[in-house]
Order: C-alpha cells, then sequence, then structure tokens
C-alpha cells in the first residue's frame, strides 16, 4: 500500500505529534508499505521521502495537491491536533483538496481558536473535516464519543513517542547521585511539555505542603519546557509558575532536565520513584507522556479519565487521584512514599499494560482501517 502521511510536526522538531509519526511510519515501512511523509519546513527524514511546506495557508494546501498527484497514493492520513496547524481554517477543508481518500486522526479534538467571537463555527469546521473524511482514527476514548455517528471510525491507541534501548541499571544510580539523591530519598518526575492542562501548579502545591510535613521530596522535570508551535502562548503560564515556584520555596526541590534524547529520557524516568502526570483533564490515551512511562514500566500517579478507561485499573498499574486536587495529590504521594511494596506493584502493572500499546499492533490495525477505508469507496 502506498500511504501518504501529512503531519504538522516532525523530528527534529520536538512534540508528541511528530514522535508518533515517526514511530507509526517506520512500523508501516517494516510491515511491506512505501511511505511517503510531507510537513513543515524545519522537518528532516534519511527513512522516508518528506516533503515540506512552508505554512498551511493557500499556498500550502497548493502544494500538498501537487504533493498527492506526484506521488498517487492509495490513501493519505492527517494527523491531525489543535494548533500544529498554525490554527489554519484550510486544513479542514484537505478532503475536497486531495485527489486521494483522507483519513483524519484525531489526537485531540478540542476546537481551535479562529478569531474573537467565533463561537459554533470552531465546533463545525473540526467536525466538518471528520465527516467528510473517507475515515476517521480517534486515539482515545472522549473523541471517540464525540464522533460516534461517523460510519467509519476506529479507536486506534498511541503507543510510546520514546524508542530506546534498554536502561542499563546503572544509570538509575548515576542519575540519582548527579541530584545528590540517596535511595532513602524520593524523587517525583514529571515528563513532557509544561502548560495549564498539565496540572503543575496542584503538584507544587502538594510538594509544598509535604516538605512543610518534612517529607525529603524532589521533583524532576523531565524533557523540553514548551512545544516549539505553543511556545508563545504558554509564555505566561511559565512566568506564572516560575513565580509560584519562589513563593512556595521550591526552587532548590527542583530540578529540570531541558530537552533529552530518548535514551537520555527512558533513563531519568527509569530514576524517578514516582512518575507523576496530574492532568487538570483526567489521564487519557491521548497523553504521549502517559504513554511513555507505562512503555517504561514506571510507577504512574496520574488523574482520573475524564471518561471509563477499562485499562487503568487503580492500585494495580496505575495510581489514580481527583483532578484539580493538591490536598488529594499530597494524600496520594505520602501513601506510596510510605509503601515501596505499592510503587512495586504499580511498575509491576505497567509493564503487564505497556502489552496493549505494541507499536507493531498499532500499525497493522491503523493499516486494516486504511485497507478498510479503500475497499469501502472502491
Amino acid at each position: 500500500m502506498k500511504i501518504g502521511m501529512i503531519t504538522g510536526e516532525y523530528p527534529p522538531m520536538p512534540g508528541g505529534i511528530g514522535d508518533f509519526t515517526r514511530v507509526l511510519a517506520t512500523r508501516l515501512q517494516r510491515q511491506g508499505h512505501d511511505l511517503h511523509l510531507l510537513s513543515r519546513v524545519g522537518s528532516q527524514s534519511d527513512d522516508f521521502p518528506l516533503s515540506h511546506v512552508a505554512g498551511w495557508g493557500l499556498r500550502g494546501m497548493a502544494d500538498i495537491h501537487a504533493w498527492t498527484r506526484r506521488i498517487q497514493p492509495d490513501v493519505v492520513n492527517l494527523q491531525f491536533q489543535t494548533g500544529a496547524y498554525d490554527m489554519s481554517p484550510l486544513v479542514h477543508f484537505l478532503p475536497q483538496i486531495l485527489n486521494a481518500p483522507l483519513v483524519s486522526t484525531f489526537h485531540d479534538l478540542r476546537f481551535p481558536y479562529l478569531f474573537p467571537k467565533a463561537g459554533r463555527l470552531r465546533d463545525w469546521i473540526v467536525m466538518r473535516l471528520a465527516q467528510t473524511s473517507a475515515g476517521v482514527i480517534t486515539t482515545n476514548q472522549e473523541d471517540d464519543l464525540c464522533l460516534r455517528d461517523l460510519p467509519r471510525r476506529r479507536v486506534i491507541p498511541i503507543g510510546s513517542g520514546i524508542v530506546s534501548k534498554p536502561v542499563a541499571p546503572c544509570s538509575r544510580q548515576r542519575i540519582r547521585e548527579r541530584l545528590g539523591a540517596d535511595e532513602d530519598n524520593f524523587l517525583l518526575g514529571h515528563f513532557g511539555f509544561i502548560n495549564a492542562m498539565k496540572g503543575i501548579d496542584y503538584l507544587l502545591e502538594s510538594m509544598a505542603d509535604l516538605r512543610g510535613r518534612s517529607c525529603d521530596l524532589r521533583l524532576v522535570f523531565i524533557g523540553g519546557h514548551s512545544h516549539n508551535v505553543e511556545a508563545g502562548k504558554n509564555g505566561d503560564y511559565q512566568r506564572q509558575l516560575d513565580a509560584r515556584v519562589e513563593q512556595l520555596g521550591l526552587r532548590d526541590a527542583l530540578h529540570w532536565t531541558g530537552y533529552l534524547s530518548d535514551d537520555e529520557v527512558a533513563a531519568w524516568l527509569s530514576a524517578v520513584d514516582l512518575v507523576t502526570l496530574p492532568f487538570t483533564d483526567g489521564a487519557s490515551y491521548r497523553r504521549s507522556s502517559l504513554m511513555a512511562a507505562i512503555d517504561l514500566g514506571c510507577a504512574i500517579l496520574t488523574t482520573q479519565p475524564a471518561v471509563d478507561v477499562p485499562a487503568f485499573k487503580h492500585g494495580c498499574n496505575i495510581w489514580l487521584t481527583p483532578p484539580k486536587s493538591s490536598d488529594a495529590l499530597a494524600s496520594a504521594i505520602s501513601l506510596l512514599m510510605a509503601n515501596r511494596g505499592q510503587l512495586d506493584q504499580l511498575r509491576s502493572g505497567a509493564s503487564q499494560l505497556r502489552k496493549q500499546f505494541d507499536w507493531d499492533m498499532i500499525a497493522r490495525e491503523t493499516a486494516n482501517f486504511y485497507q478498510l477505508v479503500i475497499d469501502s469507496r472502491a
């Protein structure tokens, strides 16, 4: 099958959608498919033919149309996430622009900002993309519920965007020594870009509470501060967060690694005692940072999903707390600090859970759905 794939970001640009596209394309290629990618200027690939567009306006749409005419794919897969295409409304009209069936993968169905007082137009334009696509893939249960009336759709979760070699046992000790932490110190870890949806302010409040009770607790922020596409709008939040750190007296309790390679991310995640991901909207398959922590078999503390996610079992493979509650976070962290056996159970459960997010399975499911769409149009 000849597959065209469009993505608003791609390595070496940092971002979960780009990492997802890279790994999915690699696994599809290994399964015998012919991949052709298109992304914005600045992306690079030695593994696939990669074409570029300077932007997602009228010129970009013309370039995409010419690209599909040139490569003649059997199917085109749009990796869609609000904001990844510079809020361009034209991306939502790709089903009419392309001369190939379009499958839209919705990583995030939240509606984009278009202009002041856009109102219902924001809802309409995203739903229009979903309704006019030849097929729709959702990566999580929340978005699938929103699109339940569409005839050709499938839930296919994301896998971990972190592709690394097995972590050497000595790396945990080496990293902890760099931080001046021994096995008696308790290290929390947060992975992923920083924005208001990540619930970091609640985590900081809980840390201040626990440290005020003489808990030896530190927090490591693993990875870069902000997404290239969203760095501007997150700047105010980052400044507010920095001010809050100072107010709470936590500067010496925090460590920022900066942007890391996949192997380095895996080593740091394996070195912390508990990965804390207190999403304000709840745990979800759409969270690439959560998928990475599961894949590495980490002990994970996160927030209760907004909809039922049967795979997440509290106390067995993940620890769940109510969202937007620093008190609930503090109670959970305190409990887990005192119960290392429970942490071992969470690690064991996460290692079992990762089988559900195997990349080869994800690639096969995706290719099968492409074929279903192609056959339905024939």
